[in-house]
């Protein structure tokens, strides 16, 4: 075990019962498991972006703490959205107080509100649009098709964006993500920001749809990278919040081994989710991991942890003990 910072002494001197006791554990077989020479993935629903997570997960890639991300269209953007119009945020402490007019007068304001956090339209949305457009437009006059993470990708590394740049780059995990070409999945891409102003763009007959590759195109990748990553050992699982950012590439194991008939495919290696949802009818994001044992997912031994808890609290700690913080 690499030496430990403050933070990680704290953890481990404090965090011994229930949910914090959960974090520890998790964090714990999170580390054996990356020591054995294992691949991880991690997940990333809600708006983990805009909740800054990237102070400490660019760190966690540079340093290889994880190979593989899933996250939605969402956490694709706003992270890039902070990156060059963070002075231009509006944090509204009081929000549980706000009235709809209140809220009327924030979209007024150009201020679309995320909890507690407003996200300004003109400076964030807008001035990726002009960007992003040209290197979607560029992309299909050359007949080139990508996936909507690459065009991402394109657009930092251009370095057409850092004349905006108001963070320091280093806790940007997109612009981290990028640097290192990682690998990542956005399942459900359309449904966020961009992918409403490229669906514009088509409807307008300005771009073709079949310019973005597809979720099923991002499934048959999965399907082949974890075929290729997982060995006979499988890969791990690291779940921040539920949604389909957990529910579609935890799939990819129950399709290789039945649909594909591939049965010496190994389940997932490790599963951990932090999640504020309890477990429920129905409901998918709450279930209890031994759920994912029927469905062909995770294995009888397979290490699970679930912490119920706030996830922006949680995954920079889990992070930080990674890090030796």
């Amino acid at each position: 075990m690499q030496n430990k910072g403050a933070v990680t002494e704290f953890i481990l001197e404090h965090y011994r019962h229930f949910n914090s006791a959960a974090l520890v554990d998790a964090a714990v077989a999170y580390e054996k498991h990356l020591a054995e020479g294992k691949k991880m993935m991690i997940t990333l629903a809600g708006a983990m972006s805009t909740a800054e997570l990237g102070r400490s997960l660019a760190e966690m890639i540079r340093q290889d703490k994880v190979q593989i991300i899933t996250c939605t269209g969402a956490n694709l953007e706003e992270d890039i959205m902070n990156l060059v119009a963070h002075s231009h945020y509006k944090r509204v402490p009081h929000y549980r107080d706000l009235t709809p007019k209140d809220e009327w007068a924030l979209l007024e304001k150009g201020l679309n509100r995320v909890t507690d956090t407003c996200i300004p339209e003109e400076e964030a949305f807008r001035r990726l649009q002009k960007h992003v457009y040209d290197i979607w437009k560029d992309a299909e006059d050359k007949g080139e098709r990508y996936f909507p993470h690459e065009f991402m990708y394109k657009l930092l590394l251009s370095g057409v964006l850092e004349q905006y740049y108001e963070i320091d780059p280093k806790n940007s995990w997109m612009l981290a993500a990028a640097k290192k070409n990682l690998p990542i999945v956005v399942p459900g891409w359309e449904d966020s920001t961009m992918g409403n102003i490229f669906a514009s763009y088509c409807l307008k007959g300005e771009l073709k749809a079949s310019t973005m590759k597809s979720g099923i195109e991002y499934m048959t990748w999965l399907a082949d990278y974890y075929t290729n990553n997982a060995g006979d050992q499988g890969i791990g699982f690291f779940q921040i919040g539920g949604g389909i950012a957990g529910d579609f590439p935890i799939c990819v194991v129950p399709m290789l081994y039945q649909d594909m008939e591939r049965t010496n495919t190994p389940f997932w290696s490790y599963f951990c989710q932090i999640s504020d949802s309890t477990t429920s009818y129905g409901s998918y994001s709450g279930a209890v991991p031994n759920e994912k044992i029927t469905w062909g997912k995770l294995g009888i031994d397979t290490p699970k942890f679930i912490i119920e808890s706030d996830a922006t609290i949680v995954a920079p700690l889990v992070f930080a003990y990674l890090l030796g913080w």
